[in-house]
């Protein structure tokens, strides 16, 4: 089994680069299903077919899904969202502040993932994309299980036991106020569970790898690397950045000419950025790039040469862990000689650089207000310490 997500920026054309890389897959003889977990599907206008809530057969081996956030929902939080309901009701809170509060903030694209879990095990398909929402957050909140695994285990239990001891007595002096059934208790439960189990999928990066699409634009750019950032730091494994809608070389003239120019600027800054990960280049097309046929021209173009099944990239280039009062940042810098590095922190911005050689990292929030306090130079590995957070930040924090 081989899973490959796409994330980045909306509008920088991932939807086209994942589609294109499922029927190159396809093409290359895997069954391959590509789904959207995006709450604005647009896999449908980008295969020029029709498609819905469960797989649709679209050519020679590809498959396509545009998952239905509101039954997945339905399916894995329907008892708890029935009870939530009747408290909100109790609490007497209005239909609009009732409906909001029944779906925590990015759980839908959660629920949504939930069907990478089931194709995955079901072994139907030999490769899946994922065409994830144009955000980081839910891979983010991936990282969660391990919390949450830790409360269904420790807590979870003592708690259940004690809604079972208060739901008659709270029923009586709390003016009718239900507490959680077995249902729903059950219900949080199996959903921890299937989390746990989808983050095995995912976390595994002989499987699943993480794909970022880009545009060189600052903005583009910017939310990229912080990305980057947090799927490095949560564990995640990024083996690639697509580059779309670069400017051709025959786009000359005035107006081309200054727009090159500018694109030039940030395909360094992309290339500073990321460091070893390899990096696919796709220039802008000449027409729109919509069905099968375009597709597989964009991903001949994109990814020539390249099994785009495979791994591209195994070394993590960056981790984060705690060490005592600190946290130890480590980065891959191959081919650099220590002599000639240099560290500039400002902000949440680290700058690395030796030589010619350049690679920005946006800093993670736990770092914030930390400065470095040591490093050390080993096999292509930079090692940083960040000592105690300032009292300033810290306070600036609680402000």
């Amino acid at each position: 089994m081989r899973i490959i997500i796409y994330t980045g920026k909306g509008g920088v054309g991932k939807t086209s680069v994942a589609a294109a890389t499922a029927v190159r897959l396809a093409k290359q003889g895997l069954r391959t299903l590509i789904m959207s977990t995006d709450a604005a599907h647009s896999l449908a206008d980008s295969l020029d077919t029709t498609l819905g809530p469960e797989p649709v057969h679209v050519s020679d081996r590809l498959w396509a899904q545009e998952v239905d956030s509101v039954k997945q929902t339905e399916k894995h939080w329907g008892a708890v969202q029935g009870w939530l309901s009747g408290f909100m009701g109790w609490a007497k809170l209005d239909d609009v502040a009732t409906e909001e509060m029944l779906v925590f903030p990015g759980m839908e694209e959660l629920f949504s993932l939930m069907e990478l879990k089931r194709h995955a095990a079901g072994g139907e398909y030999d490769a899946i994309v994922v065409d994830c929402a144009p955000t980081g957050e839910t891979l983010r909140l991936l990282s969660y299980p391990s919390v949450l695994g830790w409360w269904v285990n420790k807590i979870f239990p003592v708690e259940r036991r004690l809604i079972k001891l208060a739901r008659p007595v709270a029923k009586l002096v709390a003016g009718g106020l239900e507490l959680p059934d077995d249902n729903v208790m059950n219900s949080v439960e199996s959903f921890v569970r299937e989390l746990e189990a989808l983050q095995e999928w995912i976390m595994d990066g002989d499987v699943t790898t993480v794909r970022l699409v880009v545009n060189p634009e600052k903005m583009v750019i910017s939310e990229a690397r912080r990305a980057f950032t947090y799927l490095n730091l949560y564990g995640f494994h990024t083996d690639a950045v697509v580059v779309n809608r670069i400017w051709p070389p025959e786009a000359t003239g005035g107006y081309w000419t200054k727009w090159r120019t500018v694109q030039e600027k940030y395909m360094e800054e992309i290339e500073d950025s990321f460091g070893a990960l390899p990096t696919f280049r796709i220039p802008m097309m000449e027409s729109e790039v919509v069905g099968v046929p375009m597709l597989e021209r964009l991903g001949d173009i994109a990814f020539e040469g390249s099994d785009v099944s495979a791994v591209l990239h195994r070394d993590k280039t960056q981790s984060i862990r705690k060490e005592g009062d600190g946290y130890l940042m480590e980065l891959a810098l191959p081919f650099v000689e220590k002599e000639l590095l240099q560290l500039n922190q400002r902000g949440d911005e680290l700058t690395v650089q030796a030589g010619p050689y350049k690679r920005k990292v946006v800093l993670p929030n736990l770092l914030l207000g930390r400065s470095i306090e040591g490093a050390r130079f080993t096999d292509g590995r930079l090692v940083l310490r960040f000592g105690e957070r300032q009292r300033e930040h810290e306070r600036a924090e609680e402000e």
